[in-house]
């Protein structure tokens, strides 16, 4: 075994037992978390190493280097997302590729996807993006426009929309992290009940590498962590 897949599987050992550590303290199953490994941080080799070891859902934040990567590694069965921004032009080729895009956070998207779906004949698993931050460069739905999101997706044949996904302030602490994830919580709940009958609002993406503990306290079902899986990786 190499000096980089060993330093990588302790590494991803070490997530997923904070992962289920987390659970615990929260009442809840290491099961009931999918650990989205975001492999921006690294080549295809070492995401392959990420999925040899197990971990087969992998994210990138770009389209572009999504497809590069998934066409370096079309031979393994990826679950691929796509949790950045996308626009509508990166759409015909991304679609095919990802088990979930994450981060729709327009309604000019949502409309796109179920267009594109409906050519490519399939169900278009998305999450709706809803910004929890005051962070301006941030995307997404206000917190009252994702639910009009949601009452549009009504008539959408070919999208699938299974939760909400948030990102918080970049110059945040734990204790605004922990807010903001409580927020988009709050916001999942109080929809719940209205949305549309084909939607389903079960996933909760939010939490990276410095705070998916806090996010799993907060009810996070989808963690997105990235740096902490390539740490002591020469690059």
């Amino acid at each position: 075994m190499s000096r980089q897949e060993e330093t990588i599987r302790q590494n991803l050992q070490e997530v997923r037992g904070r992962i289920a550590d987390a659970a615990g303290r929260s009442g809840r199953l290491p099961e009931e978390i999918v650990l989205v490994a975001i492999t921006k941080y690294a080549d295809a080799s070492a995401a392959r190493i990420l999925f040899e070891a197990g971990c087969h859902d992998l994210g990138e934040s770009r389209p572009q280097e999504l497809w590069r990567k998934a066409d370096a590694l079309r031979d393994l069965p990826i679950r691929w997302h796509l949790v950045g921004h996308l626009q509508t032009n990166k759409l015909r080729r991304t679609l095919p590729l990802v088990t979930l895009i994450h981060s729709v956070d327009s309604s000019r998207l949502l409309t796109e996807i179920d267009r594109l779906a409906a050519e490519l004949q399939r169900r278009a698993p998305v999450l709706i993006e809803v910004k929890i931050s005051g962070d301006e460069s941030k995307h997404g739905f206000t917190m009252d426009e994702g639910s009009t999101a949601l009452e549009q997706s009504a008539t959408l044949e070919h999208v699938q929309i299974r939760g909400l996904m948030g990102m918080t302030s970049r110059e945040g602490d734990l204790g605004s992290a922990r807010r903001e994830f409580a927020a988009l919580r709050e916001v999942r709940d109080r929809l719940r009940p209205s949305v549309p009958d084909r939607v389903s609002l079960d996933e909760l993406s939010m939490g990276m590498s410095e705070d998916f503990e806090v996010a799993i306290a907060e009810g996070a079902t989808l963690v997105r962590v990235g740096s902490r899986l390539f740490e002591g990786i020469e690059g």
